[in-house]
């Protein structure tokens, strides 16, 4: 019998969608303060429109999670791309906040269906056993990659043109990851007691379950943590870091403003976290995915509360982005092997995605939380610190976790 790769055209073609859809998510905090100078809004507007984003993303991951197991995994990610398009060309015409948010919908429900609920899943039934581990952990490292271009890339294209155009420039792009769908052939690859089970008893059996509610709730300091960062950090880099001295190696480099070190930072962010996201794909094959996720949640909280207690510098800020990005998504194969493991690759998606339901309910918190916050007291530092209690509490509720399969002979 042939040995199967772990590298398969479903991995590059799911690398490739998520690379994408994620380089353009992650740049959203660069425009935060473009958007705001050019109408004159308070930093709350528009960050309700990525919390609105933010919480679409998360209604619309297991509905195309479902619809994806339904009626294709292929036409759902086609139709992610083409919402996701949309709701940038819309936002590209929309002079009141009130439009941004809307449109922000569609942008939050693109991301659902060209992003890890969907991918992940057909990453998952295409691996095998031995390299399933990876292979999720190779498809959420490609999310990295994208951050680490998404920001710099749309803070280089502010430079010679209009937000406007960048949106659309970004819907482009969105819609050129349909070339590879011919790529996405994905088995189905289910046990005797998954086929046996509709997805209705599926997910009822796993919502009755204490061990998958715990990882529900887990998620939501994740989702708070990364999309607070992802919208508010570039901004917050900008007005409060010191000065980069003119003799310092990072303005030899180019990095002469803060501005750019903050788009910099969400980019630092992401190559770390390819590494980061590897390494936990690869200990997830030997040690308890629920110790490994209590290191990573305690890791957060330890960097987040060391940061906001010492004075920012621009050293400060990469040194924080480097160990923040060895933890940014390294939950998210652990999660996901994590269901996976418990209810088997059937009705993976749709399980995963109300997990990450729970994510992306922390992220509009997150968010939202930050433009109200800093409008109200002029600072973010009350929010970092609903960050840094949230993640302890994530690292303490994956410990009772129990880590064996519910589904006789799940695969």
């Amino acid at each position: 019998m042939t040995r199967q790769p772990l590298i398969t055209p479903v991995l590059i073609a799911g690398c490739l969608i998520i690379m994408t859809g994620f380089a353009i998510r992650a740049s959203f905090g660069v425009f935060q303060i473009p958007i705001a100078d050019e109408f004159g809004w308070l930093r709350s507007e528009f960050s309700l429109a990525i919390a609105i984003q933010n919480l679409a993303w998360g209604i619309g991951q297991p509905i195309f999670g479902a619809l994806a197991e339904k009626v294709g995994d292929r036409k759902a990610i086609a139709l992610g791309a083409v919402t996701y398009a949309a709701g940038l060309l819309l936002s590209s015409a929309a002079v009141s906040p009130e439009a941004h948010q809307f449109y922000e919908i569609l942008v939050g429900f693109g991301i659902a269906g060209t992003g890890f609920g969907v991918i992940l899943a057909v990453v998952g039934r295409a691996a095998t056993d031995e390299h399933r581990s990876m292979a999720l952990a190779i498809a959420t490292a490609a999310g990295s990659a994208g951050q680490v271009f998404g920001a710099p890339l749309a803070e280089w294209f502010l430079t010679f043109m209009p937000w406007q155009t960048v949106f659309v420039v970004f819907a482009g792009l969105i819609l050129a990851t349909l070339l590879t769908l011919p790529m996405m052939r994905s088995p189905a690859r289910a046990s005797k007691a998954e086929v046996s089970e509709s997805m209705g008893q599926i997910v009822m059996r796993a919502l009755r379950d204490p061990s998958y509610g715990l990882i529900f709730l887990g998620f939501f300091s994740c989702g708070y943590q990364l999309a607070f960062m992802t919208a508010h950090f570039p901004a917050y880099v900008t007005e409060v870091c010191g000065a980069i001295s003119p003799d310092s190696l990072l303005a030899s480099i180019g990095i002469t403003t803060t501005s750019a070190l903050g788009a910099v930072a969400i980019s630092l962010i992401g190559f770390f976290n390819i590494g980061g996201t590897l390494l936990a794909g690869y200990l997830g094959k030997y040690f308890p995915k629920k110790y490994l996720l209590c290191g990573i949640y305690t890791g957060r909280t330890l960097a987040a509360a060391w940061f906001i207690l010492t004075p920012m510098t621009p050293i400060t800020v990469l040194v924080f982005s480097a160990v923040m990005g060895s933890l940014w998504l390294a939950t998210v194969p652990l999660t996901s092997g994590l269901v996976a493991h418990l209810y088997g690759l059937r009705y993976m998606g749709t399980l995963y995605g109300i997990v990450f339901f729970s994510h992306q309910l922390g992220s509009f918190m997150g968010v939202w939380l930050g433009g109200i916050m800093y409008d109200a007291y002029g600072t973010y530092d009350e929010v970092w610190w609903i960050g840094v209690g949230v993640g302890a509490l994530s690292a303490i509720v994956h410990l009772p976790i129990r880590e064996e399969p519910r589904l006789a002979a799940a695969t």
